[in-house]
């Protein structure tokens, strides 16, 4: 089986694929297959680097008690010759992302300190979620983004093509990650035209930074669903664990980059 080419963990493509359809370039592109090295959400291991290491105290977050927990990224973008990379840096487990060191961040900034493409600032994000089952952190470089402490959460090659940056447009993303939803929870779902379910992961207030998770329970009347698609709000009744596809899982974004994954079957 062929393989679907890996994306960001956390399902970061639409923010991005804007941000790399921006740069452009007129450099000739390899052909060899995207790859992902990572640490943290895919379950991957990241390469070791020189990346300075972060003093201080790490906040170690409870795995099975996520939901509302803010975290932020910063994607450091760059071009080569077999074509686009981006580093995901991640601030869960340093901080909960401050809003006044946030807000302080310059992307153009950050890329000319780094020697990047460009940067991207995602976020800041909220779980919607109750656990995830991975091996955060394990291994991984750390570093400082103006007062915010990060740790590298991936390293992508995105290849030469650049996929779809349409909201409810399926993506895979390599990972192993189990996300879990306690009974009783209230979850938000997409159901597409044919009977597909996307279960919202985490909540975005990227495009709209007023969005709270009550606000959550009417989201369907703002979208702007495709033909067929629907939104809708319930409760768990037994605890529901969002596992991937040997190794690959399925997401959509909505237009306020909003997560959700795909549920295969069991």
């Amino acid at each position: 089986m062929t393989r679907p080419r890996p994306l960001l963990t956390v399902a970061l493509v639409a923010p991005l694929l804007v941000l790399l359809a921006a740069c452009g370039s007129s450099d000739d592109a390899g052909s060899a297959p995207s790859t992902s090295r990572s640490s943290g959400g895919d379950g991957s291991t990241t390469t070791a680097s020189s990346t300075p290491k972060v003093p201080g105290s790490v906040i170690k977050p409870d795995m099975d008690a996520l939901r509302g927990v803010r975290y932020c990224e910063v994607l450091l973008l760059t071009k080569g010759a077999e074509g686009f990379s981006a580093e995901v840096w991640n601030t869960m487990g340093m901080s909960d992302c401050p809003k006044d060191q946030w807000d302080a961040l310059d992307a153009k900034s950050i890329a000319a300190e780094r020697g990047a493409t460009a940067a991207l600032l995602n976020g800041p994000r909220y779980w919607t979620l109750d656990s995830i089952d991975t091996d955060l952190r394990k291994g991984a470089a750390e570093t400082t983004f103006g007062d915010i402490a990060m740790f590298r959460a991936a390293t992508v090659d995105l290849g030469p093509d650049l996929p779809s940056q349409t909201p409810y447009t399926e993506r895979p993303v390599a990972r192993e990650t189990v996300f879990g939803f306690d009974a009783g929870s209230e979850i938000y779902e997409l159901v597409s035209a044919d009977g597909a379910t996307y279960v919202m992961q985490a909540r975005s207030q990227t495009v709209d930074e007023t969005l709270e998770e009550a606000d959550l329970r009417t989201l369907g009347a703002r979208l702007d669903l495709p033909d067929g698609w629907s939104y809708r709000v319930r409760t768990t009744e037994a605890p529901l664990a969002v596992r991937s596809t040997e190794g690959v899982a399925v997401v959509v974004q909505d237009e306020l980059q909003n997560t959700y994954q795909r549920i295969d079957p069991t």
